[in-house]
């Protein structure tokens, strides 16, 4: 062999690692380019949220420091205020209650619903999916007046037919249990559809493969639920659970045409006493105080929540 011929592998073999070392810097130069391109496009978005969330969170923080007249500084002399008054932990405990109650009902009736409907031959699917979304799509505030009509104390249908079967009618906005209750009622039934279409979507992304091999190992309907079903759904639960703590917890048309915080303050929530008190009675900083207080509460729950799903994902 000649010394050119010799020459000519050992040139190829020096050229091989300068093209790789270029075709990676390629490689990053694209994935930065294309990860600039994804933040110009996700720009408006974040822009919108900053301007529709964060300007206004921070607002809310700035007047809750400020007098009534919102003319003289007061550092935190309005959250001492609602400290010492008894309105404020009750609206605390009232809110906490319908928000847990509201959001358990939401994801155990929504559960047990995707499975019937996930369980429904292809062909149902879709007209038991329109149906049960109804409650979902229509307004809350115009199906809270249908519901308000319901609890009528002289024309309620609900008292007509317990009247009808001999039981005493039920004071239902009246009495401060009963109003509770009515309130939790009517935000499960408007809620219940949103975890209905989560969980239905969760379903379908479980392999049957898993329900077959668990059917070999001899498990039962109760067996496959919690060792497939539950741990593969997981994650969905706990994404649409905070999301809806979140939503419910800020809750206000629901309240406001119900029962507008009533009997005696007995249903208020934070939105709707803090409405009370900023708009209605014209003490503004004070009802950005209350309306603060939702958000340690959610911020414990979000913590809890997210570190167990970033838990299970570095498990997996």
């Amino acid at each position: 062999m000649s010394a050119g011929e010799s020459a000519l592998p050992q040139a190829v073999a020096h050229d091989l690692p300068i093209a790789a070392i270029r075709q990676r810097r390629t490689m990053r130069a694209f994935a930065r380019r294309k990860s600039t391109i994804a933040f110009l496009m996700a720009l408006p978005l974040i822009l919108t949220i900053a301007l529709l969330v964060v300007y206004p969170a921070f607002y809310s923080i700035f007047l809750a420091t400020l007098s009534k007249s919102m003319e003289r500084f007061v550092g935190f002399a309005n959250f001492a205020f609602l400290f010492k008054r008894e309105t404020f932990w009750m609206v605390v405990k009232q809110s906490v209650i319908f928000a847990v109650s509201a959001v358990f009902f939401k994801a155990l009736i929504g559960f047990c619903v995707a499975h019937f409907v996930h369980n429904v031959p292809t062909e149902g699917q879709r007209k038991w999916r329109g149906m049960l979304l109804v409650p979902w799509v229509i307004p809350p505030a115009m199906s809270t007046l249908a519901w308000l009509w319901l609890f009528d104390p002289s024309y309620s249908a609900f008292n007509w037919i317990l009247q009808r079967v001999g039981l005493d009618a039920v004071p239902w906005l009246g009495n401060p249990y009963w109003a509770r209750f009515a309130v939790i009622l009517v935000n499960v039934w408007f809620g219940a559809p949103f975890f209905l279409i989560m969980y239905l979507a969760a379903l379908k992304s479980v392999p049957e493969q898993l329900y077959e091999a668990a059917a070999i190992d001899g498990a039962n309907w109760w067996q496959k639920l919690w060792f497939v079903t539950l741990p593969m759904m997981r994650n969905i639960i706990a994404i649409t659970v905070l999301f809806s703590l979140i939503v419910t917890f800020a809750n206000f048309d629901i309240v406001r045409v119900l029962t507008n915080g009533g009997p005696v303050d007995q249903t208020h929530v934070f939105a709707t006493w803090a409405f009370k008190l900023g708009i209605e009675s014209g003490d503004i900083p004070l009802g950005a105080c209350v309306s603060l207080f939702m958000f340690p509460i959610l911020a414990v729950a979000a913590v809890f929540i997210l570190r167990g799903i970033t838990r299970r994902g570095n498990e997996a």
